[in-house]
């Protein structure tokens, strides 16, 4: 395995609100093998439940390939959080205090992997860490009674 690509996305009804994440995995030739979502709780907003999709996906690497093939592989977590990318590429600061420590549980991670890049691709790119996150709402929306 050489490159792995991480698709990540968080979504939250209401920001904050009822949250969830979803996330692809897929090999370096763009064909997706593992799809996960979850759903995150009912006060996070959509820039915490982006970051958490991208812990997430690490420790799911981790628990699947294990740390000696992370310390091998290149990985690449794609997401269309503009805020999250650029922060975790250095280039926005981090002030939000809630984010901070997410923002370091993520950078904490890294340090696992040999080679770890975050790549700001468009919405229409993202469509099934989409899909994944608002199935995730759905269904979690669908327990509740309506009255």
């Amino acid at each position: 395995m050489k490159k792995i690509v991480i698709y990540t996305d968080g979504g939250s009804r209401g920001n904050p609100g009822p949250s969830a994440i979803g996330v692809v995995f897929c090999n370096e030739k763009g064909s997706c093998f593992k799809k996960y979502s979850e759903y995150l709780g009912d006060k996070l907003t959509n820039n915490e439940a982006e970051y958490q999709a991208v812990i997430f996906a690490l420790q799911k690497f981790r628990a699947l390939f294990g740390k000696k093939l992370a310390k091998s592989s290149e990985v690449e977590i794609k997401s269309d959080s503009e805020l999250m990318v650029k922060q975790l590429k250095g280039e926005y600061k981090v002030l939000e205090p809630n984010i901070q420590g997410l923002f370091i549980k993520v950078w904490n991670l890294r340090i696992d992997f040999k080679k770890l890049k975050f790549t700001l691709i468009p919405r229409e790119k993202n469509k099934e860490a989409d899909f994944l996150a608002n199935e995730a709402l759905d269904q979690e929306q669908s327990k509740k009674p309506l009255f």
